[in-house]
């Protein structure tokens, strides 16, 4: 069996009348990637704080390496990185000067300290910078800074709140090839990411929503809870196709990709995709054809929320 490095039981957590979290259950073992994905609001922030020691919940409980989170935040700090939102580097001290005020803040000893940073900067690319304010890099690289700076002290459990939010393509697969290489080197890793495409390189997932976990699993395990049917649909005029659709469903269950545009007809829709055709055709749109597509995780997590929403609207009446 393999061994836990986060578990977390029902923990729950309301700001005035908002729910953030309504009971969150879930395990991440030692040396796993766990990616937790979902929409701003959903509750992901809220869950990280609380596992970080940083704000407590309402109820349920967290263990990090077996330590109960909230009973011993100090034994927590020295175990963890973490890497929020909006890191505060100091704009006009050096990589060099900020991964130094890091090696402080934790204590790192002297001779540990010169050959941890000197690995941190090749191993993050960083070290022809070595000297440049960090208010002088660019986005992916203050990324690649503040990730250095959250494993100064070599912490066992790496967490990460939207790590690659707002950083370019380029810098984003880059940031993922070094975590992919923490997790070679056995450091368990937490993030958090409203990117889809992101999901399918963790180990695992959970999708949450307004504070509930609607599914947990591998990628291709959570696609699996898709029911209903993908459908490609090519035409001439992709926007207007995709104009009509929007206002004919929910907005989010269509998307243009490439040179089509993909429907998701979960299982709550009851229109069978030829009348659609038919009446986008009737307005003056021109169809030339549709076909079966693959569920992506996307389309999944779309047809969970609108199961949820429609199982609340009815618990409500």
């Amino acid at each position: 069996m393999n061994e836990l490095a986060i578990t977390i039981n029902n923990l729950k957590k309301k700001y005035k009348d908002t729910v953030a979290l309504e009971s969150v259950s879930l395990d991440i073992r030692v040396g796993e990637m766990f990616g937790l994905i979902g929409p701003d609001g959903a509750g992901k922030t809220t869950l990280i704080r609380i596992l970080t020691s940083l704000m407590d919940p309402d109820a349920g409980t967290c263990h990090l390496l077996d330590i109960p989170v909230h009973e011993h935040p100090e034994k927590i700090r020295k175990v963890i990185g973490y890497m929020p939102q909006r890191f505060s580097l100091y704009p006009d001290l050096t990589v060099n000067e900020n991964i130094k005020f890091f090696s402080d803040l934790f204590k790192v000893p002297g001779k540990k300290r010169k050959q941890r940073t000197a690995e941190l900067l090749e191993f993050s690319r960083l070290t022809p910078f070595v000297n440049r304010r960090a208010g002088k890099l660019s986005g992916g690289m203050k990324q690649k800074l503040a990730l250095s700076c959250a494993l100064i002290h070599t912490p066992r459990v790496l967490i990460l709140d939207e790590p690659t939010t707002g950083v370019d393509p380029v810098s984003r697969r880059e940031f993922w090839d070094i975590l992919h290489e923490l997790k070679k080197q056995g450091v368990t890793i937490l993030l958090t990411t409203p990117y889809m495409d992101e999901a399918a390189r963790c180990d695992r997932i959970a999708l949450i929503h307004k504070g509930n976990i609607l599914a947990m699993g591998t990628a291709i395990d959570v696609i699996k809870n898709f029911s209903g049917n993908v459908y490609a649909i090519v035409g001439p005029d992709l926007q207007g196709l995709s104009g009509w659709f929007k206002k004919k469903l929910r907005s989010d269950q269509v998307q243009i990709l490439g040179d089509r545009v993909l429907l998701n007809l979960f299982s709550g829709v009851h229109t069978p995709i030829e009348t659609l055709c038919r009446e986008a055709e009737n307005t003056g749109l021109k169809i030339d054809s549709y076909a079966d597509a693959e569920p992506s995780l996307e389309d999944t997590f779309i047809a969970l929320i609108a199961q949820k929403e429609e199982t609340n609207d009815i618990s409500d009446h």
